[in-house]
């Protein structure tokens, strides 16, 4: 499995705000940090209902810039995040890593790594 052309469609869906493009790259029980107000989020209702909330509130764009393979089919996104506010005021602008595991082709879960 090509994780690297999931995973950069997977940005490309997100950035574009295809909440039902992003969806099917996940496996149903995903596990995705709520890096936005903390904790985690499970499965597709809970990551959709996240996603929605955030995106009434906040504008986030988020790129990634290196791909690395990481042992038992981990793959570690390095990303430009740019957070803005939805008047277009800058809110934040960092570079981190995404950290996914996989299951059955499809992301099974995400940590954020500083």
């Amino acid at each position: 499995m090509n994780y690297q052309l999931l995973l950069r469609q997977l940005y490309q869906d997100f950035n574009a705000r295809r909440i039902d493009a992003v969806l099917a790259h996940l496996h149903v029980d995903v596990a995705w940090p709520n890096g936005w107000e903390g904790g985690y989020v499970s499965g597709h209702d809970e990551v959709r209902a996240y996603w929605l909330r955030q995106w009434e509130q906040i504008d986030p764009s988020v790129t990634p810039v290196a791909i690395e393979i990481r042992p038992e089919d981990q793959v570690a996104v390095k990303v430009h995040q740019v957070i803005k506010d939805l008047d277009g005021q800058l809110l934040s602008d960092t570079t981190l890593d995404h950290v996914y595991s996989f299951a059955n082709g499809k992301v099974k879960a995400m940590v954020i790594e500083p």
